[in-house]
């Protein structure tokens, strides 16, 4: 399945409130209406915007990652992956998101799935890393 990619446009002067007050996940706090700021979701998810894409996923090998089929993944193409890194990849002429691992001086992507076996870039593979998925997007229900 081909890959639908987006790319970042940044669309300033939509902003929206943001509560000086946490929302607390344990116990309820007392309700405060002051709005601290306003928020740009431009300036809070995107670090490098001529750098930045988005995808969106198709498959269920990161689950156990939080990333389900349909999200939408913001991906940096500025950032260096790292060991433990979620990247999306090309591998062979087919996209993929894995976690990066380098280990002992061998490459590989980790699903996050017990369903799939983990995936060695060997030596002649096709690989390169697209870039690190900086933010995962999916509706809460």
């Amino acid at each position: 399945m081909k890959p639908e990619f987006y790319r970042h446009i940044s669309v300033r002067g939509v902003e929206f409130p943001l509560f000086v007050v946490r929302v607390a996940a344990g116990f309820p706090s007392p309700a405060d209406d002051y709005i601290e700021n306003t928020l740009d979701l431009n300036d809070y998810l995107i670090e490098h915007p001529a750098a930045t894409f988005f995808v969106r996923v198709a498959g269920d090998s990161m689950t156990g990652a939080g990333i389900n089929s349909g999200d939408i993944l913001i991906v940096d193409r500025a950032l260096t992956p790292r060991n433990g890194s979620i990247v999306v990849a090309i591998l062979d002429g087919e996209f993929t998101v894995k976690r990066f691992s380098r280990l002992k001086g061998r490459i590989f992507l980790l699903p996050e799935n017990p369903s799939y076996e983990p995936i060695e870039i060997t030596e002649g593979a096709e690989f390169e890393v697209w870039g690190v998925v900086a933010h995962v997007i999916h509706t809460v229900r």
